[in-house]
């Protein structure tokens, strides 16, 4: 008798030829694709900024201008993403669940920060909420302040963002039966528990790739920030932005040197995120 694990690895050796043939053609257009258009361009700008060293770079990631820029890039960028995760899920949950009139323009309207150009969004958030604008003008009257400060960065960066939880999360949501709602239902838990034990364990990695997704967005966004931040120096200003200031001043040392510090904590940030992602694929499985 054939034993499962002989069977297995012999269902793994013969897999059906694929729709697309030739492996080494293919193979090599990805790797070309990510050699050129990825890992070169990154190669590049680490080979311009290692003429710095640890020290050059250390010295520029402590200069107060541009620490301040790096903390509000990073922590804002982090805010946003989580407003996202949590709008972005109930987005998802109510285009897939219910049915009502209009809702695949609104469908449609979710996308709309992919295909708007960055600055058209940052010029209308501004008027939008700028102190004279529609929604900036009653809050001014309670005494709150949206544009040029860095809650208008951050509604910005949740206008950016959102899109990418929604479309993230919204497939899982479809996959997800409704007769596990029921069940858990019948078993007497609350709407709580269904929503914490029976919902979010199955859709835990794809809101974990949605938050990545709109993290990194967040990151290197540039066009919507600047005309609604102020870019106040220690207050509103972005650490892209600076990279633009520094070329301005033919400051080529200084402005890779920023965008080095920036690749380094990005990709820890989502190596850190991956890593977590991978436990709760583990941990959960993926539906």
């Amino acid at each position: 008798m054939t034993s499962p694990n002989f069977a297995g690895r012999n269902a793994r050796r013969f897999k059906a030829p694929s729709v697309i043939p030739g492996f080494g053609l293919t193979f090599g257009y990805t790797l070309l694709y990510l050699g050129l258009v990825v890992l070169l361009p990154l190669a590049a700008l680490i080979w311009r900024s290692s003429g710095l060293g640890l020290s050059g770079l250390y010295d520029i990631a402590t200069e107060p201008r541009v620490a301040a820029g790096l903390r509000t890039t990073f922590f804002i960028s982090f805010c946003a993403a989580l407003v996202d995760l949590f709008f972005g899920l109930i987005v998802a949950w109510v285009l897939t669940r219910y049915d009502f009139f209009g809702r695949r323009l609104l469908d449609a309207f979710v996308d709309l920060p992919f295909a708007l150009p960055t600055a058209v969004a940052g010029i209308s958030l501004a008027a939008l909420y700028a102190p004279n604008g529609w929604f900036g003008e009653p809050l001014a009257a309670y005494g709150i302040k949206i544009a040029y400060t860095r809650w208008g960065i951050l509604v910005a960066l949740i206008f950016i963002g959102l899109p990418f939880v929604v479309r993230t999360v919204q497939p899982i949501v479809a996959e997800l039966e409704t007769e596990l709602e029921e069940a858990s239902a019948t078993l007497g838990a609350s709407r709580v528990q269904t929503v914490l034990r029976v919902l979010l364990p199955p859709l835990a990695p794809a809101l974990l790739t949605g938050f990545a997704l709109a993290f990194a967005r967040s990151i290197g966004e540039y066009g919507s920030v600047i005309f609604i931040a102020g870019n106040i120096a220690y207050v509103s200003e972005i650490a892209p932005l600076l990279i633009v200031v520094k070329l301005e001043q033919y400051d080529i040392p200084g402005a890779t040197g920023i965008a080095t510090i920036m690749l380094a904590i990005s990709f820890a940030a989502l190596l850190a995120i991956n890593l977590v992602q991978a436990f709760a694929r583990k941990r959960f499985g993926h539906v």
